[in-house]
């Protein structure tokens, strides 16, 4: 007769790794790794100039992609991060960020890796805002002729209001002594700009610059020269307020995210599993800020989405771990609830390892091939595996055996001792 060998479990039926015992050495170790996360931030910001790395997301400015081509053809031309930043410097463009970068684009052959240059500035558009103030009060004395009524910026577009029409020849010499080169008017713009409304007799205007794009393009073709087609590939702009609103945002997601677990906790068990839970994603999400900050990898919007998502998984973890908890209590109604909690958590070890070392597989291969916003979701999500298996088990489950002991177990001492009474009453009547 045919025998079949049983199945190898990772974690064999009735092993019994102490993990309660030791829940002052996980506490120490946490608490070490947190304070030297939330340091780092302090240290990031004396030496780097700020906290975290924050992506055009969060700290406001613009990001232009550019690809570089010979001249007249579609070959592409490799350009050194080193030679932009040179040119950059010479044309007295401070704090602008240089990098390699690679994209997918449709070509008549099919879909091609191409590459290029990826360029980050603080400047949102092409007049700073110290610039705009000084154009203005420049175009009122210079043009006072017209008898300038409003003259005030937006983005880069600066409207006039006036009495009189503005020339936009006039304008063009006045802008190109700023560094600033007006667009044309179309046919009907020329004809709007010059038509006084009907009422008041005054005349609106808008003159619109050459963009952050066009600037920076023109200081890269200068310096690489006719043999060289610059070609910008993408802008994409965010305004400091904007910024600061969207990285605000994004905290406030993540506080409303745990006050919707704790809810989620108090109703499916009770109130003494909450602390242990919640502190255990706070503990996550310092421990992926950490990494980063260490790093000093890019935070962006996508490293908000994977911190939620981790916050996520490390619920799902954490409860599968008090479901059994839950069970155990109920069916060993002999054993110390300290001695349920480290059954209950050797159970389900194979489970969390199981199920935490294929999500990081994933992610992993996601990190490994990955581009761009790819890649750094999966490196937030690749520390966050990890401490969130971590914190399931040496952080939430602890903190639900304390706070058992600080506010549950006197009440259960008393009853106890009161069942021992009754037992020996009971027992002296039938004597």
């Amino acid at each position: 007769m045919a025998t079949h060998k049983p199945f190898r479990e990772l974690i064999p039926p009735g092993t019994n790794f102490e993990f309660m015992g030791r829940a002052r050495l996980w506490f120490t170790i946490s608490l070490l790794l947190v304070g030297a996360s939330i340091a780092m931030l302090f240290v990031n910001k004396s030496w780097r100039g700020d906290y975290m790395n924050w992506s055009t997301d969060f700290k406001g400015g613009t990001e232009l992609i550019f690809g570089f081509h010979k001249a007249g053809t579609d070959q592409p031309v490799e350009v050194h991060p080193g030679d932009v930043r040179q040119a950059f410097g010479k044309a007295g463009y401070d704090g602008v960020e240089v990098s390699d970068f690679t994209w997918e684009e449709e070509t008549s052959s099919g879909v091609t890796t191409a590459s290029g240059i990826l360029v980050r500035t603080r400047d949102f558009g092409a007049v700073p805002p110290e610039q705009q103030a000084k154009v203005a009060d420049a175009f009122v004395e210079t043009f006072k002729e017209i008898e300038p009524l409003k003259v005030s910026w937006s983005g880069d577009r600066l409207f006039v209001r006036s009495k009189k029409p503005v020339d936009w020849e006039a304008a063009k010499a006045f802008l190109a002594e700023h560094g600033l080169t007006l667009k044309p008017w179309s046919e009907q713009e020329a004809v709007d700009y010059a038509t006084s409304e009907q009422g008041t007799g005054e005349v609106t205007a808008q003159l619109s610059v050459e963009g952050i794009d066009a600037q920076y393009r023109e200081v890269l073709q200068e310096a690489l020269g006719d043999d060289v087609d610059v070609r910008v590939v993408n802008v994409y702009g965010v305004g400091a307020k904007a910024g600061a609103q969207l990285r605000n945002d994004g905290i406030t997601a993540l506080f409303y995210a745990l006050i919707l677990v704790a809810l989620y906790l108090v109703f499916r068990f009770d109130i003494r599993y909450v602390p242990g839970a919640i502190i255990a994603l706070l503990h996550d999400a310092i421990m992926v800020i950490g990494v980063f900050a260490v790093t000093w990898t890019e935070v962006s919007l996508t490293t908000v989405a994977a911190i939620l998502t981790i916050i996520g998984y490390s619920v799902n973890d954490t409860v599968v771990i008090y479901d059994r908890i839950r069970e155990n209590v109920a069916r060993l109604k002999d054993k110390k609830f300290q001695r349920i909690m480290n059954i209950s958590i050797n159970e389900t070890l194979a489970r969390t390892l199981l199920t935490g070392v294929t999500v990081f597989g994933c992610t992993l291969m996601m990190n490994i091939f990955g581009t761009g916003l790819v890649r750094n979701f999966a490196f937030a999500m690749n520390i966050g595996i990890v401490v969130g298996m971590y914190s399931s088990i040496f952080i939430a489950s602890p903190l639900v055996l304390w706070t058992h002991n600080r506010f549950y177990g006197r009440r259960a001492a008393p009853a106890t001792a009161r069942a021992r009474r009754s037992s020996a009453a009971a027992a002296d009547e039938d004597e």
